[in-house]
């Protein structure tokens, strides 16, 4: 018989904030973390939208030797990570005397394996590159250090699931937990925010060029969006099975209760319909609810033309003629990418924690598809107990969380 899946604590490091409270408060103002980056334009880039974010500096909070091994995102992650343990209530003891495991999404750690070649080119000597450099140029840079700094002991293991990675590893997280393999697993996703490691987005036309007015520019779902906007951060979430968290006599936030996922079998950068569509149908038919059970809908929409549009058509083929509030968070935070499907399941719980859903920001004229679809433009103030999240990613990935409050 499979257990039931609980989250017990949440931590986040993004451009709407430093912490819990911080990013509660972004989102009820409707507050955008775009900014204009001019140092981008040196680069030639196309675009020099990004979401804006400081690295924080954990000299003093680890040692050298810990901080040596860690790319841009593993800060983040620490950041993240540190806070969602502590908001669950656990400590060093616990995680010394327990098989915690650690899942977690990332994609890529571009910035520190370019540091690596440009040494080796310079120098013509590799013992140039530093100690530290392998294990910070790796894509389970993120996992290795965490795993490393927390002294983690269950399964270890990086989700490379391109912009689905966060959602994927809450949900396998959630399947190892259901089937008795892991009593506590920590969950997430990271994304570096350096420009180096989007510059090949830029270079295929994906991101805004709406400079003139950086909030302005992510506008999921709006007839005239002209393409996503970077950002990232990292997001952590405490997941456990019920009879664990009783036991230790946990904060018992929500339950995790569908996850769905498929592969669209299509093009490898444009999204299709079907694909997202049964990822829906599996979460929901997991879930064992009905459609009208879901509050809230959080969409993956990046605000580039078809991928919003097929989405769009998706939610509409599965929830008909219901229609709750659909929007993106994307609209003030940019996409977060393989950071992405942790943090909008944190900003989910958060608006349903407080009782409100935060605007799709710069929502002005919906197109035929989005028309369909209840999107709100403002701030709602709504008391709801379950919601949806979706994330998707290129090579057609499909990931849905279904997460029900139980305060």
């Amino acid at each position: 018989m499979k257990r039931r899946v609980v989250l017990t604590g949440m931590g986040i490091y993004s451009c709407l904030g430093k912490d819990l409270e911080e990013v509660r408060q972004s989102l009820y103002d409707g507050r955008s973390g775009i900014i204009f980056d001019p140092s981008r334009k040196e680069l030639g880039f196309r675009s020099a939208l990004t979401a804006y974010l400081e690295v924080p500096n954990l000299k003093g909070v680890l040692s050298r030797n810990q901080r040596v091994y860690m790319p841009e995102e593993a800060n983040y992650a620490y950041v993240a990570t540190k806070e969602a343990l502590d908001h669950a209530g656990i400590d060093e003891d616990f995680l010394n005397r327990n098989e915690v495991g650690l899942l977690y999404g990332n994609d890529s750690t571009a910035e520190a394996v370019m540091k690596s070649v440009d040494t080796m080119r310079e120098k013509k000597d590799t013992t140039m590159i530093g100690s530290g450099a392998i294990f910070q140029s790796m894509n389970s840079t993120v996992t290795m250090n965490l795993s490393c700094i927390f002294k983690l002991k269950g399964i270890n293991l990086t989700i490379s699931g391109a912009c689905a990675s966060g959602s994927h590893a809450i949900g396998l997280g959630a399947l190892l937990i259901q089937w008795g393999l892991q009593d506590c697993v920590v969950c997430g996703g990271a994304q570096e925010v350096n420009p180096y490691s989007i510059g090949s987005f830029d270079g295929i036309s994906a991101f805004s060029v709406r400079e003139s007015d950086p909030t302005k520019a992510s506008r999921p779902f709006d007839r005239d969006r002209d393409g996503l906007v970077p950002g990232g951060g990292a997001a952590t979430v405490i997941i456990e099975s019920y009879e664990s968290a009783v036991k230790r006599g946990a904060p018992i936030l929500a339950e995790i209760c569908g996850y769905g996922f498929s592969s669209n079998g299509d093009h490898i950068s444009v999204p299709n319909v079907d694909g997202p569509a049964r990822s829906l149908m599996m979460a929901l038919r997991e879930s064992g609810m009905d459609i009208r059970d879901i509050g809230y809908i959080n969409a993956h929409a990046t605000s580039t033309p078809v991928g919003d549009k097929n989405e769009a058509k998706a939610i509409d083929s599965v929830f008909g003629d219901y229609k709750p509030e659909v929007t993106s968070t994307k609209s003030q935070t940019g996409h977060e990418m393989w950071m992405a499907g942790a943090s909008e399941v944190i900003y989910s719980m958060l608006m349903m924690q407080n009782g409100f859903i935060a605007p799709n920001l710069n929502f002005e004229n919906p197109d035929e598809d989005s028309a369909k679809l209840n999107i709100p433009d403002k701030r709602v103030e709504k008391n709801f107990d379950v919601f949806l999240s979706n994330s998707f990613g290129f090579g057609g990935t499909n990931s849905t969380l279904i997460v029900k409050n139980l305060k």
